[in-house]
């Protein structure tokens, strides 16, 4: 007698879609004798699985464990069928209709595999640079709508030739159902382009006259998966400040595109980790030490300096041709959104890109490159983007349809699914007003995708950040969180921290609860709540935002709250720091207390210490001053550091940089190195980190906030808490800056600590 067949049907949730999983079902069930079928749904996929109770179990436990890159399952929820009278297991069309859960997927490097054949002279894509298959491609940046077929992606446009239709409907081949699917007799193809739009050359002679302008110093703009890079030669000093000047960005480290991973090889030692982010499918630009042979106007007065592997095929064959590397910095000029669009480019690159590598594959959306640095050992997401976004991340107790729109800088957009939370990519400061478009635009796609009208809009205390207006213009009921409390609550949530612990939140500026500005606070978590623990001592900044741009400012604030006036020891900072008109002024409105306002802020301290101790006095960008501090200690962890005592007052602990003020007045009598005032004073704040957790008793510390972005200062603080047995955890996947706060808005609403609610 024959054993009894049984019936299950799965609903798969996760990364299914556009990824190979149902040809991988497909040849499973082969494989194991299972009849039945498998479709994209709205929620994912859906599975029917007939056959022997131990075949049917083996068949889905085999999927959960041998499931291919990059797909990913997040929840498969079964139900018991009634047995069929069929055989065979085929794959169904998707289903369009119902509620929409399934993840759209990032845009993924090239494989290994189309790689192979874009070098390969017998296959028929030699040298054609949009191949793609199931396991790499554009994703994120070309679907318009879900379920991810091609219809719905700006690949509708492309009919498939009677070989590409082949490999497009054989479960069996590499390419089936992967939406991209091209070749160069159907899909897209390039084209290079005088600055006024003139056509001068197609396809590959298009990439090889776009090589020969860089390799004369020409500046490309160069279009690619998620938008345009302006390209330039980064070992041509002269080229780059001139790419430099023409995109109005003086001094910011600019990302450079290596031509192979074994050029990185012979110019850089790089950690296993950075090894394995610098190769990995999501292909994120990496920091790390060291100039290499490059220009040094690509990464002035810094140490580090931004790597990015070829990620495209189309990049892959223009660095093949190269053979050196080359700046690839975002098409735009500075705080502007990335360019797109071909016939766009035209006008907002005139002046600026000498040529234009075009293709015609339509981009829907803009993403820019991600930036990972390796601190601690461990890879952390400091701009997500292209590769990660929009990948779900867990957030437990979350219900549908609450949108986060993330705060001023650095921003970025969130909107919750059950337990999910869909983290949009990087959209930029929000000072310009093509940036705030990008960031509504981003917000209403991410809702349509999902086909989820917002609930409930999360938004930042500071009434006067573009995104807090955007969510009080919208007809939605809205809810603020507390800038440095939705950091908390962004690395308690990645985390998955539920129990008694620390969390040191240490960035620029936010508005605090009590109408100062906060920025080097410690929380205590506990119970579910939240409350504030103890600060760093304020001091006033003269000007408000202007002194983000100033750190002598900040300078001028600590020494008139240490002392008063301008000690003796300082007249030569002085001298150096203002005019002497206007250093008069600022003391005289100090004295008096207009246009200033009272700061806990640690990067506004890292300023002060900067300008102070190293003379950085204006910042040339947002970070400038302490990223230029941090290298002068030269990422040595030091043990001995300046003093930042504790004390209490109103109830709250205090740590008083005051005495560390003092030494380094002394410091600047016996003419100390600025490179050890930078070493004590990075030590000095780690080891009051690791003193107030110990003093109050935590087992655990979370640390979030830009300023721990800052390597030194967050592998001297995990020393510091280790060598007490602390438990240290931090950001990976979410960013520890403001990019991670939409994230941290939407984890806070789940916990209950918002405010101001405000009812339609």
């Amino acid at each position: 007698m024959e054993p009894p067949l049984i019936r299950y049907r799965a609903q798969v949730s996760g990364s299914v879609q556009g990824v190979g999983f149902r040809p991988f079902v497909y040849g499973l069930a082969l494989q194991l004798g299972i009849s039945g079928w498998v479709s994209n749904t709205p929620l994912g996929a859906e599975v029917q699985a007939q056959g022997e109770r131990e075949w049917v179990t083996s068949f889905f436990e085999k999927i959960k464990s041998e499931i291919p890159f990059p797909a990913r399952i997040t929840a498969m929820e079964f139900t018991e069928m009634p047995t069929e009278d069929s055989s065979g297991f085929s794959i169904r069309e998707s289903r369009t209709s119902g509620s929409i859960r399934a993840t759209v997927l990032p845009d993924i490097a090239t494989c290994s595999a189309c790689l192979t054949e874009l070098r390969d002279p017998t296959d028929r894509r030699y040298l054609y640079p949009f191949i793609n298959c199931t396991h790499c491609g554009p994703r994120y940046s070309i679907i318009k709508q879900l379920p991810y077929d091609r219809p719905g992606t700006s690949m509708a446009g492309f009919p498939l030739c009677p070989d590409c239709l082949r490999e497009y409907q054989d479960p069996t081949d590499r390419r089936f159902h992967a939406q991209p699917i091209a070749c160069p007799r159907c899909g897209p193809h390039l084209e290079l382009w005088e600055p006024d739009g003139r056509v001068i050359a197609e396809r590959y002679q298009a990439l090889e006259r776009a090589a020969m302008a860089l390799q004369s110093g020409e500046i490309v703009a160069v279009k690619g998966i998620g938008g345009f890079h302006l390209m330039v030669d980064a070992r041509n000093d002269v080229a780059v400040r001139r790419l430099r000047e023409r995109k109005k960005r003086e001094s910011k480290p600019l990302a450079v595109m290596v031509p192979s991973l074994e050029w990185v090889s012979h110019h850089y030692e790089l950690s296993d980790a950075e090894w394995k982010l610098l190769a990995s499918p999501e292909a994120p630009i990496v920091i790390v030490n060291g100039s290499g042979s490059l220009a040094e106007s690509v990464a002035p007065d810094s140490s580090m300096v931004g790597l990015l592997a070829p990620y495209s095929p189309l990049h892959w064959l223009l660095m093949d041709i190269l053979g050196f590397p080359v700046v690839a910095t975002s098409g735009n000029l500075s705080d502007e959104p990335i360019c797109t669009d071909e016939r766009e480019a035209v006008q907002r690159f005139d002046g600026i890109a000498d040529l234009l590598l075009v293709h015609n594959r339509p981009i829907v959306r803009p993403i820019d490159d991600s930036v990972a640095r390796v601190m601690d050992g461990e890879p952390v997401i400091w701009r997500r983007a292209r590769g990660y976004a929009p990948m779900p991340v867990p957030l437990a107790g979350i219900e549908a349809g609450v949108l986060a729109v993330g705060g001023h800088l650095k921003n970025s957009v969130a909107l919750s699914l059950d337990g999910m939370a869909v983290v949009g990519q990087h959209v930029g400061d929000l000072d310009t007003q093509p940036a705030r478009m990008r960031m509504v635009e981003e917000s209403h796609d991410l809702a349509a995708l999902y086909h989820l009208e917002p609930k409930t809009v999360i938004h930042d205390l500071h009434p006067d950040y573009a995104s807090t207006l955007f969510a009080k213009a919208k007809q939605w009921p809205t809810k603020s969180v507390q800038h440095h409390i939705a950091h908390a609550a962004s690395c308690l949530a990645e985390n998955e921290v539920d129990s008694r612990s620390m969390i040191v939140v240490w960035d620029g500026t936010g508005l605090g609860t009590d109408g100062t500005i906060w920025g080097g606070e410690f929380f205590a978590f506990e119970d579910g709540q939240i409350q504030r623990i103890a600060h760093l001592r304020p001091f006033p900044l003269v000007g408000g935002d202007v002194a983000v741009r100033e750190p002598r400012r900040s300078a001028l604030g600590v020494l008139f709250e240490a002392f008063g006036e301008v000690p003796i020891e300082f007249a030569d900072w002085l001298g150096s720091a203002f005019e002497l008109k206007g250093s008069k002024a600022l003391l005289s409105l100090l004295r008096s207390g207009t246009s200033s306002v009272m700061t806990s802020s640690a990067g506004r301290l890292f300023d002060a210490f900067a300008s102070l101790g190293a003379k950085f006095h204006v910042s040339r960008f947002e970070g400038d001053a302490p990223m230029r501090f941090e290298s002068l200690a030269k990422g040595e962890v030091q043990t001995m550091g300046y003093p930042f005592p504790i004390r209490q007052e109103n109830g709250l602990h205090i740590l008083d940089w005051e005495p560390a003020l003092q030494q380094l007045r002394t410091a600047l009598t016996t003419v100390t190195s600025p490179s050890e005032i930078s070493g004590m004073f990075h030590c000095g704040l780690a080891n009051a980190i690791g003193q107030l957790a110990v003093d109050l008793h935590f087992e655990r510390v979370g640390l979030s906030g830009g300023c721990f972005q800052n390597s030194l200062l967050f592998e001297s603080t995990c020393q510091a808490l280790r060598s007490h047995k602390i438990q240290v955890f931090s950001h990976h996947g979410i960013p520890p800056g403001d990019g991670g706060l939409a994230y941290g808005q939407l984890a806070a609403s789940k916990f209950g600590w918002t405010m101001g609610r405000e009812v339609r």
